[in-house]
C-alpha cells in the first residue's frame, strides 16, 4: 500500500470521513481507493466481538470466546511471560474472528480500591503496571493483532467519568499516572493508544495537546494511532489539532463536516489532517497484512490454559498451621453460592461470553471428593437467610474443614459506577462468623476484582484470594486447595484494614466538576509504608506451600558517579518440601531530602520457579529512572546525590536483605523543590492526620484550584442527561432514554448478568453528556438538532423548536 500516494489522491471529504468509525466497531472503507474497513473489539481478558446489536457496555451478546482471568488477577501473577502468553492466545481468537485491534490492556493506576473498574487494571504501582502492560501488548501483537493501550490518562474513577476534571499535580502525573503508559509505549509500541473520557487539569484528554502530542508523541516517541474512548470526543477539530486521530464510534456526519469546514476556513491545517489519515492508513495496512483466512483455535486447549493461568494468579493470603493444602481424604464442607455459580469476570465493556464455565462445585463432584455442599447465602441479595446459614453451620460442624466461597457479587462492582464501600455483602460476613464458631478449620476462598474489608480475618485459618479468575477458575481453585498447584501469586495492591485508611478516600470520587488528587504521589503502599500505617495485607504479599530463603545480596561498591547500568544480584533458594515459585522484589529507599518522597518504591522484580533445594541467582539492572524523582523546577528527572538503600523482599513489608550504595553525580546542581513551608503535610504523613488542606495541595499544583461546582450558566453540550432531568422536558427525555436502554437488556430478574447490566445502565445513564448521546446515536441526532433542544431547555423555546425542525428537515434531505 503506497500510503503517501493514496493520501495525495484522496478528496478532502474522504480524508475527513476516514477519521471516524463506520459504526460501533468498524472503521470506514473507501471503495474508490480500495481501502477496506477493519474491526476493533473489546476486551482486555478475552475477545468480546458482537455479531449484531452492537454496544460498548456489554448489554448485547457476543460470540463465545475464552474468558481469561481479569487484569487484577493477572497482575497478581507478577509474571510478564504469562501475560505475554495470555495476550498471544487472545490474539489468536481475534484472528479467528477477523478482529484487527483488541481494545486493551487497561493500565490505569488503582488510586482508590473503590473504582468500579479496578478489576480491569493491574496495580497501584506504575512500574509493575508498565512491565505487565508491555508484556501483554507484545504478546497480542506477536500474532499480528493490534492493541489499544487505555485509558490515557488519569482515568481512575467511574463516577462522572465522561465530564469530570481530574486535578493532578505535575509530579504525581509524572511519577504515578504516566509511567505505565510511557514504559508500555517505549517497550511494546502498541498499535493504538486510547485517550480517556475525562478532563485532565482543565482540558479533555481527547483534545489535550500536551498529553497527546507533546508528551506521547514528541517526548516518548510514539508513532501509532490515537483513538478516542467510545463517545469521548468533545471538539473534533481541536482533537485533531491535539493529536487525536480516530473518533469512535461512528455513524454520524457532523464531525466529518466540521473537519472539512475547518480545513476550508483555515482553522485546521491540511498537514494535520494528512498526518492523522496517514496513521489510520498505517493501521489499516498492518491489519490487512496480518489477517489470515480460515484461522482457527482449539477452544478446549485455551480453556485448559486459562485454568493454568488462574492457578498462577491466586494469592494465598493466610495459611495458619499449614491447613492448606487439603488431602483427598479430608472431609470438608463446601459452602457458598459462589462455589456453584462463580463470579469469574467483571461487567461492562469487557464482559466476555465464555466458551464454558467450570465451577468449584462441579470440579469437586467430578473428582469424587468427600464433601457436602450448602449455598449458605444468596448472591442476588445481601439479606441474611437464617435457614441457609443454619444448614451451612450443620454441614461445617460435621466436617474436618469448612471451605467457604465468598466475594463481591455482580451488583457490587462493574464498569459505569464505583463501589460505595469496601465491605463484603452482609450475608457473607455473617455466614463466615458463624462458620468460624462451629469449625476452627475455616478456609475462605475470595473472589472479586478489588480489596475488601475482612472483619473475620483472625478467625479464618486460611484465606485464598482468586480475584476474578476466568472461566476455568473453578478447576484452578480445586487444584490449589488440594496441592496439585502451589500458590505463587502476590498482591499487586495493598489491602487496607478499612476504607478510611486510604489517603485518597476524602477526595474520591468528588464532583460534580472536579476531583482533586490531593494525595499526590502517595498512592497505595507509597502512602501506607511512608506513614507507617497498619494494613490488612501489604503490597507484594503472597504465601506458598513451600519456603524460600534469600542470601548473597551484592550491590555496587564505592562512590557511584554513573547510574545508567547498575547491577544488583541476590540468591534465592527453595528451602521447602515442594516445587514453587517466588517473586523477588527490589525496592529503593531514597536519602533524606528537601523534597518529600515515598519511603520506598518498587524498581525491579523477578518471578523464579524452583524445585525443592534448588537455588538461583537473580540479577536486576537499575538505571537513572530507578533512583530519580520528577523535578518540576527543571521539568526533568533528577537523581539526588546521597546514600540509597537497596531493599530485597517478599513484599513491601517483608524485607529480607538490604544493602547501601552511594551516588555522587558530577555537576549535580539542579535546584530541589522544597515544600516544607508551603505544604508541610506531605512531610508529616506519619502523624496520622490524613486530611490534606486545599491550600497545601494548591502549592503543589502550582496555580489556583478550579471551583469544584459547576456554574449555573444554562445547559450546553457537556451537560449530562442527569442535569437536564431537573427540567420538566428533560425529565421526560431521561425517562424515555432510560426505558429504551433497559428494554434492550435480555433476561429476567433472576439473571445476575441482566441484573448487573440494568444496574449499570441506571447508574451510568444520568452521567452521559448530551454531545455523547448525539455522537453515539448513529446519525439519528445531529449537533444542530441537539443545539436546538438545548436552546429549548434554556428557555428559548420558540427558537429551539425552529432550529430542531430545521435540523430534522436538513437530515431528511441529506438522506434523499
Amino acid at each position: 500500500m503506497d500510503i503517501k500516494r493514496i493520501i495525495s489522491e484522496m478528496t478532502l471529504e474522504e480524508k475527513a470521513s476516514l477519521c471516524s468509525g463506520r459504526d460501533t466497531w468498524n472503521t470506514k472503507a473507501i471503495k474508490r481507493m480500495g481501502l477496506p474497513s477493519i474491526t476493533l473489539s473489546d476486551g482486555p481478558h478475552g475477545l468480546r466481538k458482537q455479531p449484531e446489536g452492537a454496544d460498548n457496555l456489554g448489554v448485547n451478546e457476543s460470540i463465545p470466546a475464552t474468558c481469561f482471568p481479569t487484569a487484577s488477577a493477572l497482575a497478581a501473577s507478577w509474571d510478564p511471560q504469562l501475560l505475554y502468553q495470555v495476550g498471544a492466545c487472545i490474539a489468536a481468537e481475534c484472528l479467528q474472528q477477523k478482529v484487527s485491534v483488541l481494545l486493551g490492556p487497561g493500565i490505569n493506576i488503582k488510586r482508590s480500591p473503590l473504582c468500579g473498574r479496578n478489576f480491569e487494571y493491574y496495580s497501584e504501582d506504575p512500574y509493575l503496571s508498565g512491565v505487565l502492560g508491555a508484556a501483554f501488548v507484545n504478546g497480542v501483537q506477536s500474532r499480528g493483532v493490534g492493541t489499544s493501550l487505555k485509558h490515557f490518562a488519569a482515568n481512575n474513577q467511574e463516577h462522572l467519568r465522561m465530564t469530570i476534571d481530574t486535578i493532578v499535580d505535575e509530579r504525581a502525573l509524572r511519577e504515578i499516572y504516566y509511567p505505565a503508559f510511557e514504559y508500555t509505549v517505549q517497550q511494546a509500541s502498541p498499535w493504538t493508544v486510547m485517550c480517556a473520557y475525562n478532563r485532565l487539569n482543565g482540558r479533555f484528554c481527547s483534545e489535550h495537546q500536551e498529553l497527546l502530542n507533546d508528551i506521547l508523541r514528541k517526548e516518548w516517541g510514539y508513532e501509532g494511532l490515537v483513538v478516542t474512548d467510545w463517545g469521548a470526543c468533545n471538539d473534533r477539530v481541536e482533537g485533531l489539532k491535539a493529536g487525536q486521530d480516530l473518533e469512535m464510534p461512528g455513524g454520524g456526519l457532523d464531525n466529518d463536516r466540521l473537519i472539512v469546514e475547518a480545513v476550508k476556513s483555515g482553522r485546521l491545517e491540511m498537514a494535520v489532517l494528512d498526518a492523522a489519515v496517514e496513521r489510520i492508513l498505517r493501521l489499516v495496512q498492518k491489519s490487512v497484512e496480518n489477517l489470515k483466512e480460515n484461522y482457527t483455535v482449539d477452544a478446549e486447549e485455551h480453556h485448559a490454559f486459562a485454568g493454568k493461568v488462574a492457578a498462577q494468579c491466586a494469592v494465598l493470603l493466610k495459611n495458619e498451621a499449614g491447613l492448606l493444602p487439603l488431602t483427598e481424604q479430608t472431609r470438608f464442607a463446601l459452602i457458598g453460592e459462589l462455589a456453584a455459580r462463580p463470579r469469574y469476570q467483571g461487567s461492562g465493556s469487557s464482559l466476555v461470553n465464555p466458551t464454558r464455565v467450570e465451577s468449584a462445585l462441579d470440579c469437586c463432584r467430578q473428582r469424587g471428593l468427600n464433601f457436602a455442599y450448602c449455598p449458605g447465602y444468596s448472591a442476588h441479595t445481601d439479606q441474611i437467610d437464617a435457614r441457609l446459614v443454619e444448614e451451612a453451620c450443620r454441614a461445617a460442624a460435621g466436617a474436618d474443614v469448612a471451605v467457604v466461597f465468598a466475594g463481591l457479587t455482580d451488583i457490587y462492582e462493574s464498569e459505569g459506577f464505583d463501589r460505595e464501600h469496601m465491605k463484603l455483602p452482609a450475608n457473607q460476613n455473617r455466614l463466615i462468623e458463624r462458620l468460624a464458631a462451629v469449625n476452627p478449620n475455616l478456609v475462605v476462598v475470595l473472589s472479586g476484582g478489588a480489596p475488601v474489608e475482612m472483619p473475620w480475618v483472625d478467625r479464618a485459618k486460611a484465606i485464598l484470594n482468586m480475584y476474578l479468575s476466568g472461566q476455568a477458575g473453578g478447576r484452578a481453585v480445586v487444584d490449589l486447595l488440594f496441592g496439585l498447584e502451589n500458590p505463587s501469586g502476590k498482591l499487586a495492591e495493598t489491602y487496607p484494614l478499612k476504607l478510611e485508611d486510604v489517603l485518597a478516600t476524602p477526595y474520591f470520587p468528588e464532583g460534580p466538576r472536579t476531583v482533586e488528587y490531593r494525595e499526590s504521589i502517595f498512592v497505595g503502599y507509597r502512602y501506607f509504608d511512608t506513614a507507617g500505617r497498619k494494613v490488612l495485607f501489604p503490597f507484594g504479599h503472597g504465601l506458598s506451600y513451600t519456603e524460600f530463603t534469600y542470601s548473597d545480596l551484592s550491590v555496587p561498591e564505592g562512590v557511584i558517579d554513573n547510574v545508567d547500568h547498575l547491577k544488583v544480584t541476590v540468591a534465592v533458594k527453595n528451602s521447602g518440601p515442594v516445587p514453587g515459585a517466588e517473586v523477588v522484589q527490589l525496592y529503593i529507599q531514597p536519602p533524606q531530602s528537601k523534597i518529600f518522597k515515598a519511603a520506598k518504591e518498587l524498581k525491579g522484580f523477578k518471578k523464579v520457579f524452583l524445585q525443592p533445594g534448588e537455588e538461583k541467582q537473580i540479577e536486576f539492572v537499575l538505571n537513572k529512572r530507578s533512583f530519580a524523582y520528577y523535578n518540576v523546577k527543571i521539568k526533568d528527572w533528577h537523581v539526588e546525590n546521597g546514600v540509597y538503600t537497596i531493599l530485597i523482599g517478599a513484599s513491601s513489608r517483608d524485607i529480607r536483605l538490604q544493602g547501601r550504595l552511594t551516588i555522587e553525580l558530577p555537576d549535580n546542581t539542579a535546584p530541589v523543590p522544597d515544600y516544607r513551608q508551603t505544604a508541610p503535610v506531605y512531610y508529616q504523613l506519619d502523624r496520622g492526620d490524613a486530611e490534606i488542606p486545599a491550600g497545601q495541595f494548591e502549592a503543589l499544583y502550582g496555580k489556583p484550584l478550579p471551583p469544584k461546582n459547576i456554574e449555573d450558566k444554562g445547559f450546553n453540550r457537556n451537560s449530562t442527561v442527569g442535569d437536564i432531568s431537573r427540567t420538566f422536558t428533560g425529565k421526560i427525555v431521561y425517562k424515555l432514554v432510560l426505558a429504551f436502554l433497559l428494554k434492550s437488556v435480555k433476561g429476567d430478574q433472576a439473571d445476575s448478568r441482566a441484573m448487573v447490566t440494568r444496574n449499570m445502565i441506571i447508574k451510568t445513564a444520568p452521567q452521559v453528556p448530551l454531545r455523547a448521546v448525539a455522537t453515539s446515536s448513529g446519525g439519528l441526532i445531529s449537533f444542530a438538532l441537539l443545539d436546538g433542544f438545548i436552546m429549548f431547555l434554556n428557555g428559548k423555546r420558540l427558537q429551539g423548536l425552529v432550529r430542531m425542525i430545521k435540523a430534522a428537515r436538513q437530515a431528511k434531505n441529506r438522506k434523499k
